[in-house]
């Protein structure tokens, strides 16, 4: 009985540590970058074997894409997956029997840097960026900047944005903010 008191004593404080240290929560915020579409991503749909139906399409600023024969899809905050499930159940209620869609991303919206930075704007987005190159594409930071106060305001995010480092992901539509330093 002690043993089994101590193993579990064991375990509850290596869970413990863990939680502080933030592995755990490191590990959930990994899972929430699945890529989810948003207004301005152009994508490749292709109906398989239905060349009228297939193209290249924008998602629009209500977040929707619209298509042949059945009209808007909503793709905002959908993964691609997803919206390419929504395609293929849309086609099925009356038009298709059994529709094959793929969909590709040809170009995703922009990300923004914004604050301490020498030419803040909008850029267009490239695969594996991190929070200093974002940076470097917006001129590098000013003299003002505080390179230990950058934040990201990600959709779906909390509303002041979550603090990062250099090394931080950067997806599609996020806004970079370096804050000015006080001294």
């Amino acid at each position: 009985m002690r043993r089994m008191y101590r193993s579990l004593l064991s375990i509850f404080s290596v869970i413990c540590l863990l939680v502080t240290t933030g592995v755990v929560n490191q590990s959930a915020a990994q899972s929430d970058q699945v890529y989810r579409l948003g207004a301005g991503d152009r994508l490749r749909i292709t109906v398989y074997q239905e060349e009228d139906l297939s193209g290249e399409f924008e998602v629009s600023g209500t977040g929707d894409v619209s298509m042949p024969l059945i009209g808007g899809v909503d793709a905002e905050g959908k993964t691609i997956q997803q919206f390419q499930d929504a395609i293929e159940t849309a086609f099925k209620d009356g038009y298709l029997r059994n529709p094959r869609v793929s969909v590709e991303v040809l170009n995703y919206r922009p990300f923004y840097v914004i604050g301490e930075v020498n030419e803040p704007g909008s850029y267009p987005y490239r695969s594996g960026l991190d929070v200093l190159t974002a940076v470097a594409m917006g001129g590098g930071f000013t003299f003002r900047a505080d390179e230990d106060d950058i934040t990201i305001k990600r959709a779906g995010g909390p509303e002041d944005g979550i603090k990062v480092n250099g090394a931080s992901r950067v997806l599609p539509g996020d806004v970079i903010r370096v804050d000015e330093r006080l001294f």
